[in-house]
């Protein structure tokens, strides 16, 4: 080939990767529930379809303080909101204002509010209709007069502003404040008769199937809940084509819509990508009949397809990766400090205390402070909590290996002119080695387990799938994340077992019962 056209080729190739890295990406985030999923995607697939981004989707980011931190930080650019939710939670306000005045009063925060999509989803309470006929209970004010009935509130609903402490308060609730339920699991407690009420989405999809009545707000304590875009404010210049893809959204949605929508999702088992766009193909006039049907199938077929789906290799890369780069990080910082604690004996306290302080803390409430710490959502708010939640059995298993050394056998060292360095690394460390190993093979295995947790963040991983089936109360879905972590960490137990045999000579795996002898 000429010179010059392979000059021009790789010009046109530079170009074009360039164009690629720049080229901008719009992020949509969701909360962790079957509608705000199928919301995220319906915006996605719209924004994808303008031709102006790439959109991406991070599913399921906890509560309403962990997806408007990836907000306010960048991490995501817009999710489906309730006005409600922006008044009551979000802006601490008395009433629900109109879109102008909550715009002007999130204008300092650099977000803005539009497109209301046409369905209002309000909080309300709900009871079995047999149990709500038999005590005539009919609103919530008559919730009073039982106060021997068991409470099942969604965390989220316990801890909120416009929640079950204003609720408890306008109705003179005689209930203690119950324990938290998973919304996901609310509909089958209720229907198994662990609860008797349960805090519900007036859109939710379960209502008729389980035959529960919605108990009347006859004192109009919840305000509407309208569905609407929270967005970063310079979302509509920095894509315009993009917003007004999705500005065309406004009053698409009705109740009846989006209670279908759940539906499909809940009780027939579509993925909500299918769903979202069989919505958009007949908002549009076309044929949804290109769209994948993923209904439910019974037992163990469900599970089967579900466990080995499309998506198996990318969570397992990401599972393992969220497992080892974190343990990688923990092994450089906990060794040293383990070898601190044990050499300086000041120390010793501070080190094992403040390691062991990381564990206790919920790994959910390390995840939502390390967003706004990091300016991100995902991998790197999660690498960082799994590093801080393996460093204590690292660095106390090489802490007592490294005291249990005969004193006899360093001071032995000493007499033959050796320096403490050299002591270290050529007598102390490959005794302890069996030990320190053993702390490393406990943090992995314990990475495995608390990697699903970062699902919650975005973060991917078998935990993906866990969290939503809990959305779904889909326990086909929960045991496909959980199945796979489990024999993931049982493969890195045996692969510990087989690394020990294979890196320590046998001499230095007998190395424990030579110090007892020593000693």
């Amino acid at each position: 080939m000429n010179p010059r056209l392979h000059t021009l080729a790789g010009l046109a190739l530079f170009a074009g990767a360039a164009i690629a890295i720049a080229a901008p990406t719009l992020n949509v985030g969701s909360k962790r529930f079957t509608e705000s999923y199928i919301l995220g995607e319906i915006l996605k697939q719209t924004a994808q379809s303008a031709g102006e981004t790439t959109a991406t989707h991070s599913q399921g980011l906890g509560n309403t303080a962990i997806v408007l931190n990836a907000l306010t930080t960048g991490s995501i650019d817009v999710y489906p909101e309730y006005t409600g939710t922006i008044a009551k939670e979000i802006l601490k306000l008395d009433a629900v204002p109109s879109l102008t005045e909550l715009n002007a009063k999130l204008a300092p925060m650099g977000l803005a509010v539009a497109v209301p999509l046409g369905f209002n989803n309000t909080y309300a309470l709900a009871m079995r209709g047999d149990d709500a006929r038999s005590k005539n209970v009919a609103r919530l004010s008559d919730l009073k007069a039982h106060p021997d009935l068991r409470l099942g509130l969604s965390q989220e609903f316990i801890g909120r502003a416009d929640g079950w402490p204003g609720l408890k308060r306008t109705y003179a609730l005689p209930f203690e404040t119950p324990r938290g339920l998973d919304h996901g699991l609310a509909y089958e407690a209720i229907a198994q008769r662990q609860v008797d009420a349960i805090d519900i989405y007036s859109t939710d999809a379960k209502l008729d199937k389980y035959g529960l009545t919605v108990l009347d707000d006859d004192r109009k304590y919840f305000p509407r809940y309208d569905a609407v875009l929270l967005y970063r404010a310079d979302l509509p210049q920095r894509l315009p084509k993009t917003w007004a893809a999705l500005a065309k959204l406004e009053g698409t949605i009705d109740d009846a819509s989006m209670r279908r929508m759940n539906a499909a999702a809940e009780l027939e088992g579509k993925d909500f990508a299918t769903i979202a766009a069989s919505f958009l193909d007949q908002r549009a006039g076309t044929s949804a009949g290109t769209a994948t049907s993923t209904a439910k199938m019974g037992g163990f077929n469900d599970f089967w397809r579900k466990l080995f789906g499309p998506d198996f290799g990318r969570l397992t890369l990401e599972q393992l990766g969220l497992v080892f780069l974190s343990l990688a990080a923990s092994i450089v910082i906990g060794i040293p400090l383990g070898i601190l604690a044990a050499k300086r004996p000041a120390l010793e306290g501070w080190i094992i205390g403040a390691t062991g302080v990381v564990q206790t803390i919920p790994s959910l409430a390390l995840l939502a402070v390390l967003i706004p710490l990091t300016g991100r959502i995902g991998a790197v708010p999660a690498y960082i909590a799994l590093a801080l939640y393996a460093l204590l059995p690292i660095v106390r298993n090489t802490h007592a290996a490294l005291t249990q050394i005969s004193r006899g056998m360093v001071e032995a060292a000493q007499s033959l002119g050796m320096r403490p360095g050299t002591i270290l690394q050529k007598i102390e460390m490959p005794l302890a080695a069996t030990t320190i190993l053993a702390g490393i093979k406990t943090s992995a295995v314990i990475n495995v387990g608390t990697a699903t947790i970062a699902a919650f963040i975005g973060a991917g991983g078998y935990g993906e799938r866990i969290v939503t089936g809990l959305a779904l109360n889909d326990h086909a879905m929960l045991l496909a994340g959980a199945i796979p972590a489990a024999v993931m960490a049982l493969l890195i137990e045996l692969g510990f077992r087989y690394a020990d045999r294979w890196l320590l000579p046998a001499g230095l795996r007998r190395a424990p019962d030579v110090r007892r002898a020593a000693t």
